[in-house]
């Protein structure tokens, strides 16, 4: 009688043991998607687990198009995406899926050219044509005649894009699908296209890398991207004529125009936007999360989180070269948030 008693206090002892131990392990939120913002969040998952040492973020940088396939297929607590989810996509969720903004970036047009150290000036047209291909040497004039003074060469131009999945690569196209009439018919926009021309490389690392190590390249990464590599990247015409450089206030500019007339969803382009200011090439990036969340204590850390990204969170974003969420649009996302259940 005395052992089966030692038995059940030991018993009784080792479950509070190990649940002491349960509640002292960080619970993890898993999330996938984006590269385009990837330095920025990396920073806020940081910052807010060093607020709450229980949670830790654990997010995947596998491109928009990973995000979106991981979400819908529930492997991920949350998604993230520089390009909206289509109609299509968010039929195809089991669970409602609610898009929050969170920064402001910018593709740039990013380049390598030996013995070349101005900052080129770049026409819509002069982007649309070397990514089909029909411009494909650096003095067409083209490129040339936007960058009086410059000695270009007569070498072949090696176009660089996206082999992945990406929201970097939906703005660019989505951009290019605006500002050409051709692109937009034989290639279009979206995560994934079939390009005319170039190399692929994986994520913004991987365009900036092969970029970085290509004479005569081109390629499109988001504006971190190439200041952390130290790549020069070229001012875009806008729709205004002026050739402008993204930098946080031609990124602002951009969105200017679509943050007092921002949709419920979230859901928008501003790419080639009005605005004598604007850069041309930016967008917000989003993150996508489940109108529904049964494990009540991950969806408190996902909620807690998206306020504090919102509010607090926004103050990383400009040194890291994002723009932050104009306050109109903070205002109605912190309403959004309360939709999630």
């Amino acid at each position: 009688m005395i052992i089966v008693k030692r038995l059940a206090m030991l018993a009784l002892l080792l479950g509070l043991g190990s649940a002491a131990q349960a509640q002292g392990d960080p619970m993890l939120v898993n999330g996938a998607g984006a590269t385009f913002p990837y330095p920025i969040y990396s920073k806020w998952f940081d910052e807010y687990h060093k607020l709450h040492p229980n949670i830790q973020i654990n997010y995947q940088s596998i491109g928009s198009g990973g995000g979106i396939r991981q979400l819908l297929a529930g492997t991920v607590d949350f998604g993230a995406s520089d390009g909206p989810m289509s109609d299509e996509q968010l039929g195809q969720a089991k669970v409602k899926v609610l898009h929050f903004p969170t920064v402001l970036g910018a593709d740039v047009p990013t380049y390598n050219i030996p013995g070349v150290t101005q900052e080129l000036k770049f026409t819509p047209d002069a982007l649309a044509g070397i990514f089909l291909g029909k411009i494909t040497k650096w003095n067409d004039p083209a490129i040339t005649a936007p960058n009086a003074g410059v000695k270009l060469p007569a070498d072949d131009i090696v176009v660089v894009h996206r082999s992945d999945g990406s929201g970097t690569s939906y703005i660019w196209t989505d951009y290019l699908s605006k500002v050409s009439e051709e692109w937009k018919t034989k290639v279009g926009k979206g995560t994934s296209v079939n390009w005319p021309v170039g190399l692929g490389g994986k994520g913004n690392e991987g365009v900036a890398g092969l970029v970085k190590q290509t004479p005569n390249s081109i390629g499109y990464v988001e504006l971190i991207y190439a200041i952390q590599n130290n790549l020069p990247y070229g001012q875009v015409r806008n729709s205004s004529g002026a050739f402008i450089k993204a930098d946080l206030a031609s990124v602002t500019a951009a969105a200017a125009g679509t943050a007092k007339s921002m949709p419920d969803d979230f859901r928008v382009s501003i790419t080639d936007p009005v605005g004598k200011t604007a850069y041309p090439i930016a967008s917000f990036t989003w993150l996508l999360v489940p109108e529904k969340i049964s494990d009540g204590a991950k969806k408190k850390a996902i909620v807690d989180f998206v306020r504090w990204m919102l509010k607090d969170g926004q103050k990383f974003a400009e040194p890291l070269a994002y723009a932050q969420i104009p306050k109109e649009v903070v205002e109605k996302e912190m309403k959004a948030i309360d939709r999630i259940q």
